[in-house]
């Protein structure tokens, strides 16, 4: 009997995984059970992206510096500095960097391995040289240059790159074993499919993915308590909440491609997750374009969900909100002091005020603030939003709530790392419309905390700003802010940065 087959009509029949409110039992066990793993696991791991990145980099400027240092002590003394020596050297490096990425040497699995990386180093950096060589010939300018610096370059930057393409060995295969590099994984659905991939990605040599444990809805008939050595840690409604609390980069769902329905609806309930989610695809006979796959060895997972703004794009956003923010600062810093002054001089009470608010993955982060209402009427929870004329407010309150100068602080919260300049804006943790939180009024607002929240975002320069009382106005903000991850761009920032100071004059829904 195909047992396969069987489990596969099961699940395709199976009930939606309904994600109820978790019991404070229940949340309970999944924060014990985080707390666990996050000390086993240790601190957040290396994009491999980033790191190949940096070792490209470093590959270039070592032999640029190889290149500079033989001519400074050789060329320098005799003909004196040439701009022609200092460009070969940028083009030369820059051309061996090219060589060695068409050869594959800056893959994970050639970088553990110096016996199988040095060789196309050389080639490499052999068919560089041999390229400048070409160039100097048809331009008719080899006598300019020196080959006793030419040779000695070749020398001084071969060594030099075997010597630190093996400490990069040595130093990946340590991050490796620590931790440092690895993806952590957890696997969706238990059973006989759970146990072939688990077993599939043990036999992989470059397996880079570390199973930290698996989460089914279904009993412990059909899916046991424990798969392959690892154990089933709850159900999917403990497993969002388990996942916000560690880091957790890849979710792998081991359904059968035939239960189309199911891996819907799990789809539905764990995308609002800051985490790559893949389908176990090894032992399907169903094939897509390869570029559906990601591949851990020989294993194939079809890609269904990607975490939004990673590696070198989370980079350049960081780059971004340091720039723009000290710019923000450097430049509104007399507004600032005036505020502060203002906000002293006219009430009783601290300048700033610090309220509890949804960031990244759900997290809480503290919000700084100029304050605007009297201190004794202040509102840590947002439980009854700030309307129109409210007495609560103080009259520079009113001002600074209208121009959005409170925000101002802020710019502090980029530069910790709590917010980002653009992005959806944080809400209090407490926040409701009529007595209901936001996540009640709309399934998808989760989603919007899988980037940082930002000062200024899409929803709000398109008018989605102020008091949010109706059920409308959470569904069109939540709606722009979706809009904005799901296309996000680094021109995209710079729009909203810029078209911010001409929706703050139009004073729209501020108050």
């Amino acid at each position: 009997m195909n047992t396969d087959r069987i489990h596969a009509q099961d699940d395709a029949k199976a009930p939606e995984p309904v994600v109820a409110p978790l019991g404070e039992a229940d949340k309970e066990k999944i924060k014990r059970l985080a707390a666990q793993l996050s000390a086993q696991l240790g601190d957040e791991g290396v994009s491999p992206v980033i790191m190949t990145g940096l070792i490209r980099l470093v590959d270039f400027s070592l032999l640029a510096l190889s290149g500079l240092t033989v001519q400074l002590i050789y060329v320098l003394p005799r003909s004196g500095f040439s701009f022609g020596y200092l460009f070969t050297i940028l083009m030369g490096s820059a051309l061996a960097v090219l060589a060695f990425q068409i050869a594959d040497t800056y893959q994970i699995q050639s970088l553990r391995s110096p016996l199988r990386n040095i060789p196309r180093i050389i080639v490499g950096w052999l068919i560089a040289f041999s390229a400048m060589a070409v160039l100097a010939f048809f331009l008719k300018i080899g006598a300019s240059f020196s080959r006793v610096w030419f040779g000695s370059w070749f020398v001084t930057g071969l060594a030099t790159l075997v010597i630190w393409r093996h400490f990069v060995a040595f130093s990946i295969r340590r991050w490796v074993r620590d931790g440092t590099m690895e993806r952590r994984a957890i696997i969706v659905g238990g059973g006989q499919p759970a146990e072939k991939l688990i077993r599939s990605l043990e036999k992989q040599p470059e397996n880079d993915v570390r199973i930290c444990g698996i989460f089914d809805d279904r009993d412990n008939r059909r899916s046991p308590p424990i798969v392959a050595g690892y154990p089933k840690l709850g159900n999917i409604s403990e497993l969002v909440e388990f996942a916000r609390l560690v880091r957790i980069d890849m979710l792998i769902l081991t359904l059968p491609l035939t239960a189309e329905k199911r891996v819907a609806q799990l789809l539905k309930k764990l995308w609002v997750l800051p985490v790559d989610i893949r389908l176990a695809a090894h032992s399907s006979e169903l094939r897509f374009r390869p570029r559906a796959y990601s591949s851990i060895g020989t294993v194939q997972l079809l890609d269904l969900l990607d975490r939004p703004i990673t590696d070198w794009d989370s980079v350049a956003k960081r780059a971004f909100d340091i720039f723009f923010s000290v710019l923000g600062i450097l430049l509104l810093w007399p507004i600032m002091l005036g505020a502060a002054i203002a906000v002293k001089a006219t009430s009783r009470g601290p300048i700033i005020f610090t309220q509890k608010r949804h960031g990244f993955n759900n997290e809480t982060i503290n919000v700084h603030k100029f304050r605007s209402m009297y201190v004794d009427q202040t509102d840590q929870t947002a439980i009854r939003p700030v309307t129109k004329d409210d007495p609560r407010v103080t009259p520079v309150g009113r001002f600074l709530r209208r121009t959005s100068i409170d925000e101002l602080p802020q710019f502090f919260n980029v530069l910790k790392g709590d917010l980002s300049l653009v992005g959806p804006r944080p809400h209090a943790v407490h926040a409701r419309s009529h007595d209901r939180i936001f996540n009640e009024i709309v399934e998808e607002y989760f989603g919007r905390h899988k980037v940082k929240p930002g000062v200024t975002g899409w929803a709000q320069i398109n008018g989605w700003r102020g008091e949010i009382d109706s059920d409308e106005k959470i569904r069109q903000r939540t709606a722009f802010d979706l809009y904005y991850i799901e296309n996000w761009s680094l021109l995209f920032d710079l729009k909203i940065l810029f078209l911010t100071p001409i929706n703050l004059i139009k004073g729209v829904n501020a108050y």
